[in-house]
């Protein structure tokens, strides 16, 4: 009765994961499926395999669309952004991990408290800075901004990677004569690069499909990104579902890639953080 319930209760666990894993894939494959169709054969049945396969919409949309100019704006933006606000939020991350000093866990709750802040709050006096700056409509404002997003997301996992590495190697440099700097670059880091992952992935991500403060601080077409052109291109592609599947395929089809060569890192520190954490 006992290996009954058991069997019964994982046969439903897995009917659950499959299910979860269809609803969140599905849409993700359907658009990236209909960019090779027709309207035609997207109108008359939306659900079949396109007939044949070929990249001559997305020729079409870098031929006669800036989307080259578009997709360089999103990689700088959230590439730069990311690599640079990672590089300050491992050093939070580790000091609050391995040092003790007063107001440490003060100052890690405020971390925290951010993610309860709405973005849309703040828009007053980053627009007012931006303005003073003389970054409006310029990309660079924009990276500006980003460089703060997903701080206490970051924070958070960062330092629950380096909490799971063990003091004792930071004692044993130290005893070597290893400084602050060679401790941190040398041992720490690498031995952290899981929570590295998985705090760059979701900070890119987050920059890259950003359309609020990217449409709020620029307004030329060229310091436009993905996310903004596509906006725009919705209205004049409404009945053009194929080219306007392609477009969002561009803007998806990044994060996926990026997603799949770091998925192990990934998957590692979300273990860790769930047990260190």
């Amino acid at each position: 009765m006992l290996t009954l319930k058991k069997g019964a209760s994982r046969v439903f666990i897995y009917f659950l994961e499959i299910f979860v894993i269809v609803i969140s894939v599905f849409p993700i494959l359907w658009v990236i499926m209909s960019a090779f169709k027709t309207n035609g054969e997207i109108l008359s049945d939306p659900l079949a395999l396109p007939t044949s396969v070929s990249f001559d919409v997305f020729i079409h949309l870098f031929e006669n669309y800036n989307f080259p100019q578009y997709f360089l704006n999103s990689l700088l933006a959230a590439g730069v952004s990311t690599i640079v606000s990672l590089l300050f939020f491992a050093m939070g991350g580790y000091v609050l991990a391995k040092y003790r000093f007063p107001g440490r866990t003060l100052l890690f709750v405020l971390f925290t408290v951010t993610l309860l802040v709405p973005a849309h709050s703040k828009t007053q006096p980053i627009f007012r800075l931006i303005m003073n700056l003389g970054l409006y409509d310029n990309l660079w404002g924009v990276t500006l901004v980003y460089l703060s997003t997903g701080m206490a997301m970051s924070i958070f996992i960062l330092r629950a990677g380096f909490m799971s590495i063990p003091k004792s190697l930071d004692e044993a440099a130290i005893v070597d004569g290893a400084g602050f700097m060679r401790v941190f670059w040398s041992i720490n880091l690498p031995l952290a690069r899981g929570a590295l992952a998985t705090a760059g992935i979701l900070m890119f991500l987050n920059n890259w499909n950003e359309y609020y403060f990217a449409s709020l601080l620029t307004m030329s077409d060229s310091q436009r990104t993905l996310p903004i052109a596509l906006s725009y291109f919705t209205s004049e592609f409404s009945y053009n579902y194929t080219q306007l599947f392609a477009a969002l395929t561009i803007v998806v089809l990044p994060g996926i890639i990026l997603y799949i060569f770091a998925q192990e890192q990934v998957q590692v520190s979300m273990a860790s953080t769930g047990i260190k954490g």
